[in-house]
């Protein structure tokens, strides 16, 4: 089957959900699409820590190649850290 078409763009959460539910995405270009993990958990504890300049421009760099916020971001990393 050819995967050529683009994924639509949706303006709330509901449309993308009709789509999902409804749609064979075996027709569509998957490829740019990048996994993704969603938090639930509230965060209600704080963390404060010195690090040196270059540390902490690395980390924001990464962050945002990734696409996402640098305290994300370290949570992650501390996450796989703890899994190992």
């Amino acid at each position: 089957m050819n995967n050529d078409k683009s994924l639509p763009l949706f303006s709330s959460d509901d449309e993308a959900e009709a789509f999902v539910g409804s749609a064979d995405l075996t027709r569509y270009d998957l490829s740019a699409l990048t996994p993704t993990q969603f938090e639930f958990s509230s965060k209600d504890a704080r963390v404060n820590m010195r690090l040196p300049a270059e540390l902490l421009d690395a980390v924001k760099a990464t962050a945002a190649r990734k696409g996402m916020p640098y305290q994300r971001f370290i949570r992650q990393v501390l996450e796989h850290a703890l899994q190992g």
